[in-house]
């Protein structure tokens, strides 16, 4: 029995030195190739251990080697796919023989791994380059499924840590790079919570995270389990504090907190940089968030981007070639202007203010196609350019850089409306489409809003079709096709006083001015205090190739009836505007009654947008007159003089020849004839100036040789 004892002893003591003295005795390079060999038939890679190799085996097994390389796979270049200074791996092997895995040490220190794709494929796809057999079909289930005994061992781990990481990534056309990774995983068991902690500097921005999940077999095994995230620097600052959803598929809900400092340098760092700008920088969202891994649902309370506010209700979709978002959003006031794509060095106006020249500065429409999107939103107050919407609810339709805004509601300028507008980036040349509809508006506030004009004021109704093409503010001018048309009523017309130009004009023509008038007083009553009252204003347009035609104005009020009909250059800049007023009631003037019913006095509107001139139509004025004496004195029957043939042309030029009683119809005769007749007087006072010049000529000028 005493043999025995000693026997097993020895045993032991063989066993013991086998375990502690043969790994130090035994030459590296005995296990060296065997693991080499190994590793490259598990990659199907050549792996190189390079540096030292030690090997210790009780009371654990434990692997240090230094210098390890996996060798890239074939047409991705010499670098390595990946490689490390050291790397440790420690387990105990006693746990192992009760199915209990307790890995002591997993340690990778200065690991870099190199990622690339081209045409070819990947160089992270493990794979048999002589194998011809077809990849394995993947399961019915589509992929990885939580059930109950997924995970059917106890497993504990110690040190594992990754230092001074770094990962990099090409595909031809872009590079990414995370340097500084250092990672650390503290897992006790798989049924008490597990806890992630690291940083790291990815394309020259600092990221710092942390992450907790209740029970790493919970997850596996499909039971609801806790979980919390955390992320900051200068990128984003997140919290989310959930849980994954009992059940076979991966999903979660909980309540988020995110800011985003800058949109741009987010955007920027995930490699879809954002048109430059000083607008899409700070975001932040609280509420709900709940999703699967191609699904992000928000629930927003409270969303803030740059300097709008509101709440959300967001979806967005990731498993197409670009986000897809949809929901709806409620905005108190929002802002487009900061989002409007505007022309560099836009040039001022030449006068320093109004309307400036158009550009031909490039207009960006990138960022249409950042994202896809169906968005309902309901807005308090929407600025549009120098416009002031309220209480707009509208559908945003953005879909393969297509832009479609349907405003289905829209109160603006005591006026309601609908309106439906297009940007397409799709082609080479943006093209634009408008189609409004609006009724009841405050005209005076809304056009010097929507096209900075101020001269026209009334409630009244517009609609306009409009389309266009081009890159640029000139281009689509130049482009602009549709048509439109107006009506308004109780309003006025300022800049100019047209009773008060046809009576300046009488007494121009009459002969002198009463007593008390003023000595030169222009034919042409203007300026920014003249005002011509109407009871109604209506009017059509087309507009081809950015040329404005408008031909059937009409303005009626108690006094007048205006006639008008002219063209707009839009892509010059330039009008050119005819109206013919004509008196349809006595107009009192200084000094009394002046009767001019049916007298027309032609005022014309030209020159450039920010220097337009009013006044009356000479060149009209004088042609009417020379050519009426005309047809009037070669078709008379010679019984008159011709201070009677020039009588008569004058009276058919202004509208009261014989038969013309200058009323509208259905005026009592009788009352014309008990009237002093206008037109009499206008001639006399004509012929009279014409008397009083020559005779002053004369006066001035008795010594004259001729």
């Amino acid at each position: 029995m005493k043999r025995l004892g000693l026997a097993l002893g020895f045993i032991v003591v063989l066993l013991v030195a086998a375990v502690f003295i043969l790994p130090a005795i035994i030459p590296a390079s005995t296990y060296r190739e065997p693991v080499e060999t190994a590793a490259r038939d598990a990659l199907h890679r050549e792996v190189s251990l390079g540096g030292e190799i030690s090997l210790q085996v009780f009371p654990q097994l434990q692997i240090r080697a230094s210098e390890v390389s996996i060798a890239n796979a074939e047409g991705f270049g010499e670098e390595a796919f990946a490689e490390m200074r050291e790397m440790r791996v420690g387990v105990r092997l006693i746990p192992l023989l009760s199915r209990r895995v307790e890995i002591t040490e997993f340690v990778l220190v200065d690991p870099t791994i190199r990622l690339e794709q081209n045409r070819s494929g990947n160089n992270w796809s493990f794979t048999d380059p002589d194998s011809a057999a077809a990849p394995a079909p993947a399961a019915s289930g589509g992929g990885f499924v939580r059930r109950e005994g997924a995970l059917p061992l106890e497993a504990s781990f110690g040190d594992v840590r990754i230092e001074n990481g770094a990962l990099y990534f090409s595909d031809g056309s872009q590079s990414r790079a995370i340097t500084g990774l250092d990672l650390s995983v503290a897992l006790p068991s798989l049924d008490t919570e597990t806890r992630l902690t690291g940083a790291l500097n990815a394309d020259g921005e600092s990221l710092d995270f942390t992450a907790t999940i209740g029970s790493i077999r919970d997850f596996f095994e499909g039971r609801e389990t806790p979980v919390t995230l955390g992320l900051g620097g200068n990128l984003a600052d997140l919290s989310f504090d959930g849980r994954f959803l009992a059940g076979e598929a991966i999903a979660y809900d909980g309540t988020l907190d995110a800011t985003i400092p800058s949109i741009r340098a987010l955007a920027a760092f995930a490699g879809a940089p954002l048109p430059p700008g000083e607008n899409l920088e700070r975001f932040r969202a609280v509420g709900t968030l709940a999703g699967t891994p191609g699904e992000i649902s928000l629930n927003a309370s409270r969303l803030e981007f740059d300097a709008i506010a509101g709440s959300a209700g967001l979806t967005a979709d990731m498993t197409g070639s670009k986000p897809r978002l949809t929901g709806s959003l409620t905005l108190a006031e929002l802002d487009v202007n900061p989002y409007l794509p505007a022309p560099v060095d836009q040039p001022a106006p030449s006068s320093g203010g109004g309307v400036p020249p158009w550009s031909d500065a490039p207009i960006d429409l990138a960022g249409l196609g950042v994202v896809d999107a169906d968005l309902r939103l309901e807005i308090g107050r929407l600025l549009v350019q120098n416009m002031e919407i309220s209480d707009a609810r509208l559908r945003a339709q953005l879909t393969n850089s297509r832009l479609e805004v349907i405003l289905e509601n829209i109160a603006l300028y005591a006026g309601q409306g609908r309106a439906t507008v297009v940007a397409n980036a799709r082609g080479n040349r943006p093209s634009f489409s408008l189609y409004a509809e609006l009724d009841g508006l405050d005209a005076g506030p809304f056009l010097e809003a929507a096209a900075g004009f101020d001269k026209l004021r009334g409630t009244g109704a517009l609609s306009l079709d409009l389309t266009a093409a081009g890159g640029s503010q000139a281009a689509i001018m130049s482009s602009l096709d549709g048509s439109g048309n107006f009506s308004f009523a109780d309003g006025a017309i300022v800049g100019i006083n047209v009773a008060e130009t046809i009576r300046n004009v009488s007494r121009l023509v009459g002969g002198g001015n009463n007593e008390g008038d003023a000595e030169d007083e222009s034919a042409a009553s203007t300026g920014e205090q003249q005002t011509t009252d109407f009871s109604s204003l209506t009017g059509s347009f087309s507009i081809t190739d950015g040329q404005v035609a408008q031909r059937d104005l009409l303005m009626l009020s108690p006094l007048l009836r205006i006639e008008g009909a002219g063209a707009v250059n839009l892509p010059e800049q330039t009008v050119d505007y005819r109206l013919r007023p004509r008196a349809v009631a006595s107009i009192e003037g200084q000094g009394g009654q002046r009767d001019l019913r049916g007298i027309t006095v032609p005022i014309r509107l030209r020159g450039g947008f920010n220097s337009v001139s009013v006044g009356v139509d000479t060149e009209a004025v004088g042609q009417a007159l020379l050519q009426g004496a005309l047809n009037s004195a070669l078709g008379g029957d010679g019984s008159g003089s011709p201070e009677d043939a020039l009588r008569d042309g004058l009276l058919n030029a202004i509208g009261l020849g014989e038969g013309d009683d200058g009323q509208d119809d259905g005026n009592d005769e009788g009352e014309e004839e008990s009237r002093p007749d206008p037109a009499e007087q206008l001639l006399r006072g004509l012929l009279n100036q014409r008397r009083d010049r020559n005779e002053n000529t004369e006066e001035e000028s008795p010594d004259d040789p001729q």
